[in-house]
Parts: C-alpha cells; sequence; structure tokens
C-alpha cells in the first residue's frame, strides 16, 4: 500500500516546528551565584504571545494521526485483527522510545540526586526534559479510543466532530465560567479529538468531497478564534503562560478549538500543492529523514538546550543582553544554529538505539489478534487479553505524572511514575502470545502488516 506523503510530510513539518519553538522560547540567564534559571519569555515580554499562533502545531499531529490510524484500523478489522491487539501494538510503537528516554533521564536524576546536586536546578532540568510529554497520554489514549471512535465516523461521519466539539465547548464554558473542577480534563480528550476525527474523515474524502468545505473550517475556525479572543475572555498565547487564567492549553479551550479547525482547514487548502513538491523525489529525500526521525527529535531535542547551557552558561562565556532586547533577538540566529548542530549529533549519536528498538518492537508487539487467540486457544489464562490495556493505563497515567510535575518534582526521584512507567512498558512488551492463527495454522501476515 502507498504510503500518502503528505501525511508524513505533516508529521516532518510539525515536530520541526515544535523544536523550533522551544528553542526560540528557551531564554537562560546565569545568577551572579552561578544558577541558571530560565525566565518565561512569553510572560516577560508579552508580544511575543503572538507568535504561538505560528508554532502550535500540534493540531497537525492528530489530524495526521488520525489519518494513518483510521486506515490502520480498518485493515486489522478487515484481516480480522481485535481492539486489545492492534492498540497494544500501537501504543508500543511510542512506549518503547518514550520508556528509554525516560529510563536514561530518570538515571541521570538518580545519579544527581545522590552526589548532592541542587534540587531547584534538579527540578529545572527535570521538567525541561519532560515539558513535552503532555502530548504522549492524549494520543495514546485517543488511540485506545480508535475502535469505538472509528465505528461511530463509519456510522454518523462528520457528525461525530461536530458532536464532540459541541461537547468541548460546553465543557470549556462550565470551566471559565463556575469552575467545575475536572470537567477540564474532558477537553485534553475532546479538543484534540476533534482533530484526530477529522484525520478518519479526511482519509475518507469526507472533508474534500465537497470544495468550499476546507475554505469554510480554515475562515470560519479563523473568525471564531479573533472573536475569542478579542470578544470572549481567552488569550493570544496557544502554549500555557504561568499565572494566566483562562488559559489555550490547560485545558485546551474553545479558542484552541477554533484554532484547530482553522489549521485543519488550511492544511486541506494547501495539499494540492504540496503533494506536487513532494512528487519531486529531491523535495521527498529531504522530508523523509525528518518523519523517520519524528519521535526521536521530539523526545531529545531539549537535550541539546542543556549542553550548551553547561558549554556557554555554567561557564559565563555567553553573552546575556537583556531578554527581549534587539541584541538577545539578534543573538537568537547563532543559538538556533548551535542546537541545531548539537542535536544533529545526538540523533546521529541515537540511530544503535533506533535500530534497536525498532527490532525489540518487531519481537515484542502484541499480535494483532491478541485477545481472539488468546480466548481460543489458552482460555486457562483468562486475564491475558487485558494486559495492552492494563498496559496502557499504567503507562499513561505514569506520563501524565512526568508531564505536570517532570522527572525531578522537588528535586527528588519519582519512584511512583518511574514504577508505573516500568510496569506499562513491561506489560506491553510481553512476548506475542500468538503468532500463527490457531484455526489455520498460518501466519497472520496480514495482521501484522495492518498494525
Amino acid at each position: 500500500m502507498n504510503r500518502d506523503r503528505y501525511v508524513d510530510f505533516l508529521r516532518a513539518w510539525a515536530i520541526g516546528l515544535v523544536v523550533l519553538g522551544h528553542w526560540l522560547i528557551t531564554a537562560l540567564v546565569r545568577e551572579p551565584d552561578g544558577e541558571i534559571r530560565a525566565p518565561e519569555l512569553l510572560a516577560t515580554v508579552p508580544w511575543t504571545q503572538w507568535l504561538t499562533l505560528g508554532f502550535q502545531i500540534m493540531p497537525l499531529f492528530f489530524l495526521a494521526g488520525g489519518h494513518a490510524a483510521g486506515g490502520s484500523w480498518a485493515r486489522a478489522r478487515a484481516a480480522g485483527g481485535t481492539a486489545a491487539g492492534w492498540v497494544g501494538a500501537r501504543a508500543l510503537r511510542l512506549l518503547l522510545p518514550a520508556a528509554v528516554y525516560s529510563g536514561l533521564v530518570l538515571s541521570a536524576v538518580g545519579i544527581c540526586s545522590a552526589v548532592g546536586v541542587d534540587p531547584n536546578t534538579l527540578e529545572l532540568v527535570g521538567w525541561a526534559m519532560a515539558m513535552q510529554f503532555w502530548f504522549l497520554p492524549v494520543y495514546l489514549l485517543l488511540s485506545a479510543l480508535t475502535p469505538p471512535l472509528h465505528a461511530a465516523h463509519r456510522r454518523w461521519g462528520l457528525l461525530v466532530p461536530v458532536a464532540m466539539g459541541a461537547v468541548a465547548l460546553v465543557a470549556d464554558t462550565l470551566v471559565v465560567t463556575v469552575h467545575t473542577p475536572y470537567v477540564g480534563l474532558l477537553d485534553y480528550v475532546l479538543v484534540w479529538g476533534v482533530a484526530y476525527q477529522l484525520g478518519f474523515c479526511w482519509r475518507d474524502g469526507l472533508l474534500t468531497e465537497r470544495r468550499p468545505l476546507p475554505a469554510a473550517l480554515a475562515a470560519g475556525g479563523a473568525l471564531a478564534f479573533a472573536a475569542l479572543i478579542t470578544l470572549g475572555p481567552f488569550p493570544v498565547s496557544l502554549i500555557l503562560v504561568t499565572g494566566q487564567t483562562p488559559s489555550n492549553t490547560d485545558p485546551p479551550s474553545a479558542a484552541m478549538l477554533a484554532w484547530a479547525v482553522a489549521q485543519v482547514g488550511l492544511c486541506l487548502l494547501a495539499a494540492p500543492a504540496v503533494r506536487r513538491l513532494l512528487d519531486r523525489e529531491r523535495v521527498w529525500r529531504a522530508v523523509r529523514p525528518v518523519g523517520g526521525a519524528s519521535m526521536t527529535l521530539y523526545l531529545w531535542h531539549m537535550l541539546p538546550v542543556l549542553i550548551v547551557a553547561a558549554a556557554f552558561y555554567l561557564t559565563g562565556l555567553a553573552p546575556e543582553p537583556t531578554l527581549g532586547s534587539a541584541a538577545w533577538w539578534g543573538l537568537r540566529l547563532p543559538w538556533l544554529l548551535v542546537l541545531g548542530v548539537v542535536l544533529t549529533g545526538v540523533v546521529r549519536a541515537l540511530r544503535p538505539l533506533e535500530r534497536g528498538l525498532s527490532l525489540l518492537y518487531e519481537r515484542t508487539r502484541p499480535d494483532p489478534g491478541f485477545s481472539r487467540s488468546s480466548r481460543s486457544s489458552r482460555s486457562w489464562l483468562p486475564w491475558l487479553p487485558w494486559l495492552p490495556w492494563l498496559g496502557l493505563a499504567a503507562s499513561v497515567t505514569a506520563l501524565t505524572r512526568f508531564a505536570t510535575r517532570g522527572f525531578a518534582p522537588d528535586g527528588r526521584f519519582p519512584v511512583l511514575p518511574a514504577l508505573g512507567l516500568l510496569l506499562g512498558t513491561t506489560l506491553l512488551t510481553a512476548r506475542r502470545w500468538t503468532t500463527v492463527d490457531r484455526d489455520t495454522g498460518e501466519p497472520k501476515e496480514a495482521l501484522r502488516e495492518a498494525a
């Protein structure tokens, strides 16, 4: 089956902007006592919040993810796959590199804590290395919900994201007006779920069969966003700013939903022109490596910041003009270039690890027909079908904790989240319980390809 190059381009484009955006807003200051702190650019220089309109690109991740997951689950269903096996295999593809990354960072935290590194410094570094983790638990939850969401899509089509958006607006109204506790948690799944569900619709042609629809999504979403930030209570920043209430990201707000819809529309409008460019092999050869290394870039892109901080800021070699001044902005270009060179070295150094993880994934991912085979041929182990779900629940809980508290909350080693991620990944990396169809004796190649 031919891959859609445009979907791969969206992943590459999105990860590139995520990396660039995080680097651009990262500011470091060396105090007279030698301590390094990271002032918040978006709070200190408020006009920079407008830049987040270009760098908040996560809707494209969820759109591309929904497009890919819809096709994968449809193929798995047609080949006789089960939800447990498919969800387990999809989750493991993200969890293996995330678990290895977390394990290495946690090892460093444990060593630094043992040798007496300043707890405040350790907490800051632990937060910086986990700041991108919010995406993982949300995406894993949507992956787990793909079978019922796709079933709803097959029956009701575009009505599903419309209904999800309506419920998200109700939840956000309760959050903003009466501050109802915990209701905002729904919006993490509902708002990002709208983009994910629109990925199903895009793949099946529901967004492109009517020519005015992409333009309507782009214009309608942009106008709604403009109204919500000018007439409504929402800020312009699409990235969390400390002390800003309400926030557009914690939880995702009505303004974020409007911006996501506008981005989907713009993405669809740009698709024909970008696809023509991607048909040129020279262009495609430049895009493909970025998409292939997207998880590595996503996980490791803050490590160069720590390396550069140690090399230039701890030593006092880095010039430190006033944050937000013309001189400070002028130094952003060499800052980005140095970080880019360091990240290139990090990615190259990690290639053997990536290859090892790919082999481990192929050897340990759950069989796509996992639950059915377990029930039919291993009835003496009735708990086996629940392993992927238990592993996913433990992993999502641990990743959520890292995303909210970092890898070193209060400068200490996070024992329970570390054990939770270890347990969750272990449950998902248990050997494929069946690789052969018990009824036919034939390998389930179609199922493995579908997953």
